[in-house]
């Protein structure tokens, strides 16, 4: 009752109420974000919208927090993609479809054009990358924030390069590898210079997000382990941050560390690592 999906007729709690009052709940998305997603489609780049949320709730939201502009800032935008289907399954399982005033028509054989669809999956969207591009394999970063829906299918079945946006990392802040510290001004994103207070802290009932500590045997110590969750951010992204905005001032042709450089636990995370991976790192099991 909470979640109907029928967004024009007003039921249930939760839709009318964001619709009603979008200001109590959504952020504005900040300038510095707005102009990263200009200067990359500037750059030649080609901008993809992919969420599973439908066109009618999409576009309240993204009317909000970027303006009633939002459709200029991507190339294809794709609403109700059912992830993480929208990754694993085939073009006859999950076709693309035209929308018509936010209802959905038949069925597209193939996608020819940039444009908003419906549904649809990851191989079909390739094929139009590569009409779009001219190249025989583009490459695909893609950014999300959910590990089950976004960034394990991504990286599992398409291949792509994956960034997961993890607010965990907000509140369990390490200290700027002396790396970062060291470079010029012009390349540290904004997080690396401004430590605002974030309403984010690591939890005291359940401890960290990326460390466990297990009781010892006996008299034995305690071990540190990671958490299953943190050998999947590893696993699966290429790099964790903590929102958008920390790399929105960086230059382009930024070069992040990925978590597949070394044996390191801690080197796709930026602008730091989570304080909790830094002690004795080296000696850290995996869980």
């Amino acid at each position: 009752h909470n979640y109907v999906l029928i967004f024009l007729e007003d039921c249930g709690v939760y839709f009318p109420e964001v619709k009603n009052h979008p200001d109590k709940y959504l952020q504005r998305c900040p300038e510095s974000v707005k102009k990263w997603l200009k200067k990359l489609k500037n750059a030649g780049k080609i901008l993809l919208l992919i969420t599973s949320s439908h066109s009618d709730y999409c576009r309240l939201l993204c009317e909000h927090v970027l303006g009633n502009d939002f459709e200029e800032y991507f190339d294809v935008l794709i609403t109700n993609a059912l992830k993480p289907g929208f990754f694993s399954l085939t073009p006859n399982q999950r076709p693309f479809r035209t929308l018509e005033n936010d209802e959905e028509q038949e069925a597209l054989l193939s996608l020819d054009k940039p444009g908003w669809y419906s549904q649809g999956n990851a191989i079909q969207l390739y094929d139009l990358l590569k009409k779009m591009t001219g190249k025989l394999d583009p490459k695909v970063v893609y950014f999300g924030d959910s590990m089950h829906s976004d960034i394990f299918p991504a990286h599992h079945y398409s291949n792509w390069e994956t960034v997961f946006i993890l607010e965990e990392l907000l509140g369990d802040k390490g200290t700027v590898p002396a790396k970062a510290e060291s470079e010029p001004l012009e390349k540290k994103g904004k997080y690396e210079e401004d430590q605002v207070k974030v309403p984010y802290f690591v939890s005291k009932q359940w401890g960290s997000f990326f460390m466990d500590r297990l009781p010892g045997l006996e008299n034995a110590e305690e071990t540190l382990v990671h958490t299953w969750s943190c050998k999947c951010i590893s696993t699966y992204s290429t790099i964790a941050i903590p929102s958008l905005e920390a790399i929105a001032d960086l230059p382009l042709d930024y070069r992040f560390r990925r978590f597949s450089s070394n044996s390191s636990a801690t080197a796709g995370y930026y602008p730091s690592p989570p304080r909790a991976l830094l002690p004795n790192e080296d000696s850290v099991m995996m869980k």
